[in-house]
């Protein structure tokens, strides 16, 4: 069995926005965490791409990205993810190959097929809903014959992104990616997170699909889940009611930005809003130290994960920043 130790762990950001807050703000606390996360040994930091969301601002993935990893020096940055769907393959590797240039054996590439946005945004960005993710195994191809040495022959060139090693993953909420990792023998993670029902599923899947390629010679998964830790249980709670509020939110349509957490979620919520918040967040791991590691310990019994990537929708920076301290720290033991 796997031991909590021997498991890596990431972060997954989405830059959030506080309430009467701005994105300028949120890219000098998005930059802080990830000088934190460097120091205290998390392998990645990875941003994730969404569209419209007043309370997220890493929508331009990619320059957040460059953001990140120019003010580090050793943790891997990445995409987690880039909504291929959403983008031209060509640009999306010249885009990444600029990266990986610049900071050479630093850079991921993880992509979804899902727009990350509602439809009328998806059409602003793709002006066409023509392509719904269905063709997403042609683009992900496409993307992977760009970062190809040359070849003899005319084709379309990515300069920079040819010849270069950037490291594709798969993401996923479902088996589609699962299936699709498995077969082309590539690393595959999973968005724990908010698609907790499907978690074991898909594993198995990706595990039974798997065919070793020149990327690797056997499965490797990376599990997303929440996590809010603090030094007492009941302030963990109370800060938990922040992700919550801000599920509430998405439910009735109208995201908003990151709220502050409030004493109590009674009157806030709807039983029915209630039942759906706590069952995509079923998997979250809420508490002090105690709880979270052993809490992590069997969640990792459980998915048998390769690498956790951790979620902290916290609002205030000193919590959010000590929340990832104290899962850095309960993973070292």
């Amino acid at each position: 069995m796997k031991q909590l130790q021997d498991i890596p762990l990431s972060i997954l950001d989405l830059a959030p926005i506080l309430q009467g807050g701005n994105a300028a703000d949120a890219f000098r606390r998005t930059l802080d965490l990830a000088q934190h996360a460097e120091r205290w040994g998390y392998r990645r930091y990875w941003l994730a791409e969404h569209h419209g969301m007043p309370g997220i601002a890493s929508a331009a993935t990619a320059v957040v990205i460059g953001h990140v990893a120019a003010g580090t020096s050793t943790i891997r940055v990445g995409a987690g993810g880039i909504m291929l769907p959403n983008h031209a393959p060509l640009v999306i590797a010249e885009q990444f190959g600029t990266l990986e240039s610049l900071y050479p054996g630093r850079i991921d590439l993880g992509l979804g097929r899902a727009p990350g946005s509602n439809q009328l945004t998806a059409r602003a960005l793709r002006r066409s809903l023509q392509n719904d993710g269905e063709e997403f195994p042609q683009q992900l191809a496409e993307l992977r014959a760009y970062f190809k040495p040359r070849g003899d022959g005319p084709r379309v060139r990515a300069v920079p992104g040819e010849g270069l090693n950037v490291p594709i993953w798969l993401l996923g909420s479902s088996d589609f990616s699962a299936q699709l990792a498995g077969h082309l023998g590539l690393p595959f993670a999973f968005a724990g997170q908010f698609s907790p029902a499907y978690l074991q599923a898909a594993l198995s899947l990706y595990r039974q699909c798997f065919q070793p390629s020149d990327v690797l010679e056997k499965p490797y998964a990376m599990v997303g889940l929440n996590i809010v830790a603090a030094d007492s249980m009941q302030e963990a709670q109370h800060l938990l009611t922040t992700h919550q509020q801000m599920h509430v939110n998405l439910i009735r349509g109208v995201p908003a930005q990151m709220p502050p957490p409030v004493d109590s979620m009674d009157g806030r919520w709807s039983p029915m809003e209630q039942a759906s918040v706590e069952a995509t967040l079923r998997a979250s791991i809420v508490g002090d130290a105690d709880t979270v590691k052993a809490r992590l310990q069997a969640f990792v019994d459980e998915t048998q994960a390769d690498e956790l990537i951790i979620n902290c929708m916290i609002h205030d920076h000193a919590a959010r920043l000590r929340s990832y301290e104290i899962a850095a720290q309960v993973r070292q033991g």
